[in-house]
């Protein structure tokens, strides 16, 4: 038995005939409905949303955050919290198949067999405790009955056909000691492992990066392909909908808005949302600074490395050269933009120019050299330097109020005359990244993510800064909240002549917004110039890749 289990999958290179659609769905959703809680407390978060899912199709539900669509996906294989969320009417048929309300055994078959999942975040959906051999041979074990060495051979096999490299020396490894791009690679290899019918992908390449997540989405083309698989894509990217759906259901507000094939829906579409999304992707050029702007922030060969100690006595044996002799000018009113894959030494540039870690190398700040300055003198100098990170949650304390929030900085640098001048300051600073300034008295957790964004961005600019790091601060955001972010970043900076440096391995938002590009690879700079050079005639190959898998889907 274990030997015919190891012939289910096709070796690698080897083309399988995917299953003859008999034209019947292979998945139905009918008027389905999902709401959390009862009573006056009912939240409705899906209604009446039905859809077919074809074998050897891909269906993209499509929507921003809160639109329902990761709600609908974990609804068919049952996964919602109950009894809080519940389906208080609709039907999901697996080939005739009830599941809503199935029993607890009948799912248990369905789930990693005939139907998989990959999520959005690969770290959180792996042990972090079990190395991968462990991880993905529980799921043999489970509906394979596969153990010893062949479960091993079946995974080998799986982590060879998901392009995993060395995969014979990472059956040890641990999530950790992966890249992001590994970790999916896994996940998608754990979604393969029982041969399922269909394949569920929850937002699976929003996490990584562009040249990474253009290889996922090649990836999981090339094995339904192979397979004939079913794949049900849930995301808010367009982009990622051109690449990889035949089928699309446009979703807000928990309910379908427009659907049909990609191109009658890309080509014609119907409804004032889904135009709405199509023309929400960043635009607009940016500004030029004259050429004898003020230079604000600028480093020469800076170096910033980690020791490597090993030995009873720590010894240093080897350094990481996170950034590797990086120079960088940012003058007033410019943008650069620093972009690069995940490890590429982009948000470590920052922190050193910042002076948050430690660097070698001269660092200037309107002219001044700060690199051999003590905490004590440097610290008068901070409210010119600022920085909005990359989650606007995370990085907003849960426990202080929206006017605590922006306030904290006048407080702490004992900017105003007193209370009354203070919280002008901040309803000023709210008005101006266009925030009701009633809102002060609210929390991080009532707004939306592009909300939290903009009282990140205001807390920056109640100090009136100079120099601002903005570290991926659009890439947690739905795309019209991005390009509304950009926007608002673009009126600022013209407004008060701001000196941004912007981390992002989004060349599209880059290209709407920088000035100047530093690509950055492994801690050094391999290519860097006006904005318009970089784009239009990139010289390295590593610069043409990145906006190879940036750009292509707009094609």
């Amino acid at each position: 038995m274990a030997n015919d289990d190891l012939q289910t999958l096709p070796p690698a290179g080897t083309a399988a005939a995917p299953p003859r659609d008999t034209g019947e769905p292979l998945l139905r959703v009918r008027d389905l409905h999902v709401s959390f809680g009862h009573g006056e407390r009912e939240a409705r978060a899906v209604r009446g949303v039905s859809f077919d899912l074809h074998r050897g199709r891909t269906l993209a539900l499509v929507g921003e955050s809160g639109s329902g669509k990761s709600v609908s996906a974990l609804s068919v294989l049952q996964l919602l919290p109950y009894p809080l969320a519940h389906h208080p009417k609709g039907s999901i048929r697996l080939e005739g198949q009830e599941l809503v309300n199935a029993p607890t055994r009948t799912l248990r078959r369905i789930r990693g067999d005939r139907i998989a999942m990959v999520f959005q975040e690969p770290m959180t959906s792996l042990n972090p405790l079990h190395n991968i051999e462990k991880q993905i041979g529980e799921i043999l074990a489970i509906h394979k009955g596969l153990t010893g060495k062949a479960a091993r051979a079946r995974i080998l096999e799986l982590l060879e056909l998901v392009g995993l490299p060395n995969a014979k020396e990472r059956l040890t490894a641990l999530p950790h000691e992966l890249s992001g791009g590994q970790r999916q690679r896994v996940m998608i290899a754990m979604a393969l492992a029982n041969d399922p019918d269909i394949l569920i992908a929850d937002e699976p390449t929003t996490a990584l990066d562009v040249t990474i997540q253009a290889q996922i989405l090649k990836l999981l083309k090339d094995l339904q392909a192979r397979f004939g698989m079913a794949i049900l894509f849930i995301t808010h990217d367009l982009t990622v909908v051109r690449k990889m759906a035949d089928d699309v259901c446009v979703m807000q507000g928990g309910e379908v808005v427009e659907s049909g094939p990609l191109e009658d829906i890309f080509d014609r579409p119907q409804h004032p949302y889904t135009k709405m999304l199509m023309a929400s992707e960043p635009k607009g050029k940016p500004a030029t600074p004259p050429g004898d702007a003020e230079e604000i922030m600028a480093a020469d060969d800076l170096r910033i490395w980690f020791p490597i100690k090993k030995g009873i006595i720590r010894r240093t044996v080897d350094h990481v050269k996170a950034v590797d002799g990086v120079t960088v000018n940012v003058r007033e009113g410019q943008t650069v933009g620093v972009v690069g894959e995940s490890g590429s030494g982009k948000t470590t540039l920052a922190m050193g120019l910042l002076r948050l870690t430690s660097s070698d190398g001269p660092i200037r700040f309107q002219g001044q050299r700060i690199d051999t300055l003590k905490r004590d003198a440097i610290r008068p100098l901070r409210r010119q330097m600022q920085i909005v990170f990359q989650d606007p949650y995370g990085s907003l304390s849960p426990r202080m109020s929206v006017g605590q929030i922006v306030g904290e900085g006048l407080d702490l640098h004992a900017i105003g005359s007193g209370a009354e001048e203070r919280e002008q300051m901040i309803i000023d600073a709210l008005k101006e990244v266009g925030l009701d300034p009633d809102t002060r008295h609210r929390y991080p957790h009532e707004f939306s993510g592009g909300q939290r964004q903009r009282i990140a961005i205001a807390r920056a600019l109640v100090l009136k800064p100079r120099f601002i790091v903005l570290d991926e601060p659009t890439s947690a955001l739905d795309v019209s909240v991005q390009a509304q972010i950009v926007d608002l970043l673009r009126d600022i900076q013209q407004r008060h002549r701001l000196a941004y440096l912007f981390i992002s391995h989004d060349l599209r938002v880059v290209r709407a917004l920088a000035d100047t590009i530093i690509v950055m690879k492994d801690g050094k700079v391999v290519e860097s110039g006006p904005a318009s050079q970089i784009f239009e005639a990139p010289q390295r190959d590593y610069t043409k890749a990145l906006i190879s898998a940036a750009f292509e889907l707009e094609v």
